[in-house]
């Protein structure tokens, strides 16, 4: 009997490989350099947003999920724009031993903490190969991200009309 409690008791550890990552969709564009602000050394205001999104593919365990980033520059003072990077970056997950309740936060959460310093040197060199200082992203808290987007479906169902679907 203690045998069988001390199997039971010992969890199955989740396994996670990364087989592959790319960049779906990227652009940016230097609207300082477009539009001849020669405002010298303006201190830029950035807004980053993030967006996740995750796909089950067609090979058993195995689930695309998508980084998507939008950066957008604009000068303090006049908020007039200086330049906006868009990004998509997927990585191909093969992942086991993840129970079904609790396999949308992995994907969500755990996956893209492991494509986060890939996307984050690849923002670097595209502002700095932009002719601005190399843009550092902070760490992303990906697991307050995906708080903030469940309570906000929720609040949209709680708050949705009777009879709208």
């Amino acid at each position: 009997m203690a045998e069988e409690n001390g199997a039971a008791a010992q969890p199955v550890q989740p396994k996670m490989q990364v087989m592959a990552q790319f960049i779906r969709d990227m652009s940016f564009e230097n609207i300082a350099a477009q539009k001849g602000l020669g405002e010298g050394d303006p201190t830029p205001d950035i807004q980053v947003q993030v967006n996740l999104d995750a796909k089950k593919r067609s090979q058993d365990n195995q689930y695309d999920v998508t980084v998507k980033l939008e950066i957008n520059a604009k000068t303090k003072e006049a908020q007039k724009p200086i330049f906006l990077m868009e990004m998509e970056y997927t990585g191909v997950f093969a992942i086991e031993n993840v129970p079904e309740e609790q396999l949308h936060p992995y994907l969500l959460i755990e996956c893209p903490r492991m494509l986060f310093p890939f996307i984050r040197r690849i923002v670097s060199d595209v502002t700095r190969d932009g002719g601005f200082p190399p843009l550092n992203l902070e760490n992303i808290d990906f697991l307050a991200l995906y708080r903030n987007e469940i309570a906000r479906r929720q609040a949209a169902e709680n708050g949705a009309p009777a009879g709208t679907a």
